[in-house]
């Protein structure tokens, strides 16, 4: 007789899961929003970095002890988890910062090269084969990054630019190292060991000065970043649980709507529309690589 399916099982449903996908990038927009606000206060990246992370076990740990249980904290990969906190936060700290300098809708549209770099990095690290057609998409999406940052010296000195590509390079390459670890490592795994990392990386800055005390207003909004960072990684957690990744991950994309709205009533940001036409080209190459890899898994199955 088959084993009773886990208490934590859930049903497949692709409407979930896009529905938890749209919900997660709607989280990952305002965490984006209160990162830029927080930064305006006052408060340093470093900081920001220690609040997102340390307030994130809340909803973290609440999402384990509900479904896998405190056992699956264990690990014999400490050095994986290393790398990959390493390279995450690499990516988070240049990420925060690009959105403290640029308008969030454009930081956002930015941080959408990331799956282009994640495709040059699996064929130059993991030793992947990538296709014609995929190498075509990534240098077709590319154009579309120069478009959005206008290639004239002025603004690819922009430092926010800078911050922005690094960050996308970053979260590629953490993705990367997820894929490694991934092999043994279950995902509540992955996410506690980085938040712990995220949370003693900021905390380290605090000795060096790095630190200012916030307002209760910059308080509540640095805890609020923590709470909403840390609910939107387990909507990205329960949307692949629930629907597969090539059914959920277009819909990555719906954050530059957020990040557009949030944007225009908070900042009265309107997006260029270089900025926009720029979204659009990488979003389509990012898409067109999902529908490669997924037909590249496919065939290999």
């Amino acid at each position: 007789m088959p084993a009773d399916p886990p208490s934590h099982a859930v049903t497949q449903s692709n409407g979930a899961g896009i529905a938890l996908r749209v919900a997660a990038m709607a989280c990952m927009a305002v965490l984006a929003a209160l990162v830029k606000a927080c930064a305006e206060r006052g408060a340093p990246v470093l900081e920001i970095v220690f609040f997102r992370n340390a307030f994130a076990f809340v909803p973290v740990l609440l999402y384990v002890s509900r479904t896998t249980g405190f056992s699956v904290l264990k690990t014999n990969r400490l050095g994986g988890h290393a790398t990959r906190a390493a390279v995450g936060l690499v990516g988070m700290v240049c990420g925060f910062t690009a959105v403290s300098m640029l308008p969030l809708t454009e930081s956002t549209a930015l941080s959408f090269a990331s799956p282009l770099f994640m495709t040059a990095l699996s064929a130059l690290i993991l030793k992947e084969v990538v296709g014609v057609h995929r190498w075509a998409a990534v240098a077709i999406g590319f154009v579309g990054v120069l478009i959005m940052v206008r290639p004239d010296p002025g603004h690819m000195a922009n430092l926010g630019t800078a911050f922005a590509l690094l960050g996308a390079l970053g979260a590629a390459g953490a993705m990367i190292a997820i894929r490694e670890i991934g092999r043994t490592e279950p995902g509540p795994t992955i996410v506690f060991y980085f938040t712990l990392a995220g949370m003693l990386l900021g905390l380290a800055s605090l000795p060096f000065g790095g630190w200012t005390i916030p307002d209760l207003t910059t308080l509540a909004m640095l805890i609020g970043a923590g709470l909403i960072g840390g609910t939107g990684q387990l909507f990205l957690t329960e949307a692949l649980r629930r629907a597969p990744v090539a059914v959920v991950a277009p819909f990555d994309y719906s954050q530059l709507i957020w990040a557009g709205i949030i944007g225009y009533l908070v900042w009265d940001e309107i997006p260029r529309a270089a900025t926009i036409a720029g979204a659009l080209v990488v979003a389509g190459s990012g898409v067109y690589i999902l529908y490669r890899e997924t037909r590249r898994l496919r065939r290999g199955a």
